[in-house]
């Protein structure tokens, strides 16, 4: 599945790294080469770090249904209970 960006996001993340060049680099960079520099970051790295989010968006829900009888648990046969509860009160 390719990573890919909605237009005005990559607008942003070329600006970004134009700057980013601007600013820290000895050459600026144009904008073509900044487009063609996120298109390889996007390619080439970008699913490493996806894959990864994926895997970290597992171990969390996993961890979240085993827990999930803590938080929906019911008390089965509590309906006598309650009276003997209430017998004990009265006495």
């Amino acid at each position: 599945m390719p990573i890919d960006l909605p237009k005005d996001v990559r607008a942003q993340a070329i600006a970004s790294i134009e700057r980013y060049f601007r600013e820290h680099m000895d050459e600026p960079i144009g904008n073509i080469a900044a487009s063609g520099l996120l298109g390889f970051f996007l390619e080439e790295i970008a699913p490493a770090v996806y894959n990864q989010a994926v895997s970290d968006v597992q171990e969390r829900l996993q961890a979240r249904v085993a827990e999930v009888d803590l938080e929906v648990h019911e008390e089965a046969f509590g309906y006598w209970k309650k009276y003997e509860k209430a017998a004990k009160g009265r006495r």
